[in-house]
């Protein structure tokens, strides 16, 4: 179960924490991770595109940022809404599961240092668990479901090779269920409230992101150590 515990300051709200019981709790263990082949078809590298840009929904969104925050050749990682209306992208209506939306990341990314293919293999290894649906941990709902918000036909195409690369390997003990969704008008990505972003680089002692959050992290630098950096790159840093 977790529990929202909003601390109000001068009327705003500041922080978001989150707390759990480990007892009782399904799945409340440590992330796990299953090491993928890189996918056998990806996107041709444009040598003049400088920045791109891909949307993964995972379980979240705090888990997801903070391995893409340490991903090599990541500019940016912008925890977020994607799947619903704009007037819904509020974290308190997503959480009821009613919005359509799902809890995003938003990553930008130096095409030239590393391709979405790459970003792909993070996402269904270490960054979620792609078989389980509308799931993830301890957080079950719509909102909570694996899905991959592609911006073109390239993307989509990659995306479609590669789940049916993994499936037909059989990477995994089931099938995997990540949804495709064009992330096209209407539909768009919206950034979640600041007290979301870096969540997991600031509370790294938050019993939730020990649990879940920081395993992803470790098993990106063992699994995928060519795409692994120390230093997470920050909303914080990136915005000023």
């Amino acid at each position: 179960m977790r529990i929202s515990l909003p601390l109000v300051a001068g009327g705003a709200l500041v922080v978001c924490a989150w707390i759990f019981a480990s007892v009782g709790l399904p799945n409340a263990a440590a992330e796990t991770a299953v090491k993928l082949p890189a996918p056998a078809f990806d996107m041709s590298a444009d040598p003049q595109a400088t920045r791109a840009t891909a949307v993964f929904a995972g379980g979240c969104f705090w888990g997801v940022q903070t391995v893409f925050q340490h991903t090599r050749g990541v500019l940016d990682a912008v925890s977020g809404y994607a799947g619903g209306a704009k007037s819904t992208a509020h974290y308190e209506m997503v959480s009821t599961g009613a919005t359509g939306h799902a809890e995003s990341v938003q990553v930008t990314y130096d095409p030239r240092q590393i391709s979405y293919g790459q970003l792909l293999q993070i996402f269904f290894s270490v960054a979620h668990d792609p078989t389980t649906l509308d799931r993830q941990g301890p957080d079950s709902g719509t909102q909570y479901r694996s899905d991959i918000f592609y911006e073109n036909v390239s993307q989509k195409e990659v995306a479609e090779r590669y789940i049916a690369q993994l499936d037909a390997a059989k990477a995994f003990p089931h099938k995997i269920v990540t949804q495709l969704t064009a992330l096209a008008p209407p539909l768009a990505f919206y950034p979640a409230e600041g007290y979301h972003q870096d969540y997991a680089t600031r509370h790294p002692e938050s019993p939730y992101i020990a649990t879940f959050d920081l395993p992803k992290v470790a098993h990106l630098q063992t699994m995928l150590p060519q795409l692994y950096r120390d230093k997470p790159v920050l909303v914080s840093q990136v915005g000023g």
